[in-house]
Formats: C-alpha cells, structure tokens, sequence
C-alpha cells in the first residue's frame, strides 16, 4: 500500500469521525425522545380519551433547581401530586427574578425513576420556551401533564409508584426565543 493511499484512508476516516461527533448530540437526543432513555419525557399533541384511564394511581413528585450564574428563585407550587394514569394534571412553578437586570433562562428536565421517562408526557410546558423576567418580575410557570397508562401494562415498572419530574433553570446564552411564563410551542 502506497502512503499517499494510507494518507486518504486516514482522512477519509478523521473526517467521518468529525461528522459521527457533529451529529451525536443531535443523533442522542432524537434517540432519548423517543425512547425516554434517561428519564426523557415525552411531549404529546392530545392527552389519551377517558376510556383510556386506568384504575392504577402514581405520586408525581416536583423539583426546582438554579444553576450558578442565574439569579432567579425557582421552586413548585407543590410538592406532589397523585394522579391516576390517564388523567391530565396541571401544576405551577413559581420563578422570580431576583437581580437587577433583564435575564432569560433556559430549562432541562427528566423524571425518575428514568424507565418512567417514557411515559411521562406533557401537553403543556413552560420549559418548550425561554423565560424572560425583568428585574424583581415574579411569574407561575404550568404544567400540563400525564402518565401514559401503558406504563400499566410494562412489567418492568410494576414497582413505579412515585415519579419526580425535576427541572434546572439555566442564563440562556443568547436572547432567542421565548416568553414572559405564557405557553408556547417551539416550531
């Protein structure tokens, strides 16, 4: 084999791992949307019919978190909730904005146990946006939710009785799109 052959087959191979790397996040997170690897919820159009609803209850517990750098408070109006598998639930953040200037934060989120991510699915979430709050601004940012009630049928969650959906607020580092706590979908 000649070098100038050896040098073509090592290139070809760099840039091929160069495009595998540029494409792995975008790649893992279409995967944990699908799969809800890692306690990634779902996000649904419509929420199942009533007919669908099943007798098997689950406690749904919330958590709030602030990433150094944000000078928000951030916390759930409510510790827990039970809710019947099926039945659409809705619970409030409040966050406050506790500096002196305009910021806009960002959100990421999971449930546990992770093998719940799959069927938790939510209709409705302040963190499909960016929050912009002014200076001393206080808001309630909801959630619309619900527990497929396929996580009934799944013998691997047989021992889901609680779920934590836990969120962390972080200073978004740019200005794109988003909302004073009013819901919107991102296109």
């Amino acid at each position: 084999m000649t070098n100038r052959r050896i040098l073509t087959i090592l290139a070809a191979a760099a840039c091929a791992m160069g495009g595998l790397a540029f494409a792995s996040v975008p790649f893992y997170r279409l995967f944990c949307s699908v799969t809800g690897y890692g306690g990634t919820i779902q996000r649904a159009e419509a929420a199942p019919s009533q007919t669908d609803a099943s007798e098997r209850w689950v406690t749904v517990s919330f958590d709030g978190n602030v990433a150094p750098g944000l000078a928000w408070d951030f916390a759930p109006m409510v510790k827990s909730l039970r809710v019947r598998l099926g039945d659409v639930a809705m619970v409030s953040y409040r966050a406050r904005n506790r500096g002196s200037q305009s910021m806009v934060a960002t959100t990421t989120f999971n449930v546990q146990p992770d093998k719940a991510g799959v069927y938790f699915d939510k209709l409705q979430c302040f963190c499909f946006t960016r929050q912009r709050l002014e200076p001393g601004q206080s808001v309630e940012l909801p959630v619309q939710f619900y527990v497929d009630p396929a996580i009934a049928q799944d013998r691997q969650t047989d021992d889901v009785k609680a779920i934590t959906l836990s969120y962390t607020l972080f200073a978004a580092k740019d200005d794109g799109p988003q909302t004073s706590g009013i819901l919107e979908k991102r296109p």
